[in-house]
């Protein structure tokens, strides 16, 4: 491992990053603030999640939610349907237990030092460093996945980015370049280098303002880095969901908090083992997960949706309840009969949301709804 930077090199580097940041950050609504509350909602969202993407839920969120007050007294399934569609939804649970402690114990005011942030639920040490430089100038630094690219490109660090001694080196070197005047800017100017400039495929250095002392632009191997070490392959699922009728509504189910997608609303359903097809296991996997019995199963098709570590191929199909039985969950913790039109207004998955709009469950169809009902 190679040692230290030396100082005058870091210091070298400061000023024209923030030079280049006051006339090329972008115009994102949460830097025009210094509210501590919007700016940690925006980090939180921010987290796997791309910029534009994260620009309207930011807003939504901040006007359902405007103080760390009402996002601790917020209904678990008003907060998740706001955060439906952003993903990571252990992130809006992680929310609301620290504005719990954040009330409780900090007089519904955000800690001011990453030290104290860093106890919060869901507050690691990236978030932590943002939120202290950021929203209250603490000379704290951030590492995430583009301050990696600028900081292995510049010092140019050809090792396994993911290695401890390596990851140690960047937030030490992230330390260091942090001190001095407006470190919140600073850490911005890194992130915002790494997101528009610093990219991960044909990066442009002729408009970097430190390609002159990066060591990668001098050797040409820009692209090749960071280093990284092979992505683990997705584990391939099958399962099968039903959208079941009865009485003209439909049953939604919840999954428990705990998990991938906790707390969200779906169609009642279950994995398959190697080798069942879903028409020949659709009813037992329901007996077993509701405790009904259907009639009419017909399938409508499949959808594919990619999580993080796992590919779901989901094969949907209708059917109606047998009358008279009493809904029995194993593995759910919750379940409505709601009206067609208004399935998608629980807080739901991606996944979910795909196999509703292969239903012809979509957002035109609830407007629809909701224009005939106001007439």
């Amino acid at each position: 491992m190679k040692r230290e930077t030396p100082t005058p090199a870091i210091r070298k580097i400061r000023a024209p990053l923030l030079r280049w940041y006051d006339t090329n950050g972008r115009d994102l609504p949460w830097r025009r603030t210094r509210d501590p509350y919007a700016i940690w909602i925006s980090e939180a969202m921010l987290q796997q999640t791309r910029v534009d993407t994260v620009i309207p839920y930011w807003e939504r969120f901040l006007e359902a939610f405007p103080d760390v007050t009402s996002l601790a007294n917020a209904d678990p399934d008003e907060l998740h349907a706001i955060w439906t569609g952003l993903g990571y939804y252990s992130r809006a649970r992680n929310l609301k237990a620290a504005a719990e402690s954040i009330v409780a114990d900090h007089e519904a005011r955000l800690p001011d030092t990453a030290e104290a942030l860093r106890e919060l639920k869901g507050v690691g040490r990236y978030t932590a460093g943002a939120i202290a430089s950021i929203a209250f100038g603490r000379e704290e630094p951030l590492v995430d996945g583009n301050v990696i690219r600028v900081l292995t490109r510049w010092l140019g660090i050809r090792e396994d980015s993911s290695r401890r001694e390596v990851v140690e080196r960047l937030w030490t070197e992230a330390g260091r370049l942090v001190r001095g005047p407006r470190p919140g800017d600073l850490n911005q100017a890194l992130m915002e280098l790494g997101a528009t400039v610093c990219t991960p495929r044909s990066p442009a250095c002729s408009a970097c303002p430190i390609r002159r002392d990066c060591d990668a632009h001098a050797r040409g191997d820009a692209q090749r880095l960071p280093i990284k070490r092979p992505r683990t392959r997705q584990r391939p699922i099958r399962a099968v969901a039903a959208w079941i009728e009865r009485g003209g509504r439909v049953l939604a189910v919840r999954r428990p908090d705990a998990g991938l997608m906790g707390g969200l609303w779906e169609l009642p359903g279950g994995d398959l083992d190697a080798g069942e097809e879903g028409r020949d296991r659709l009813a037992d996997v329901l007996a077993e997960r509701i405790g009904l019995r259907i009639r009419e199963p017909e399938s409508v098709g499949v959808i594919e949706h990619v999580f993080t570590h796992r590919r779901l191929r989901l094969e949907v199909f209708r059917a109606r309840a047998e009358r008279g039985a009493r809904v029995r969950l194993s593995g759910f913790d919750a379940h409505r009969w709601v009206a067609p039109s208004r399935f998608l207004e629980l807080a739901h998955a991606g996944s979910t949301r795909k196999a509703l709009k292969r239903l012809g469950i979509t957002d035109e169809t609830s407007a629809r709804t909701a224009r005939r009902s106001r007439a």
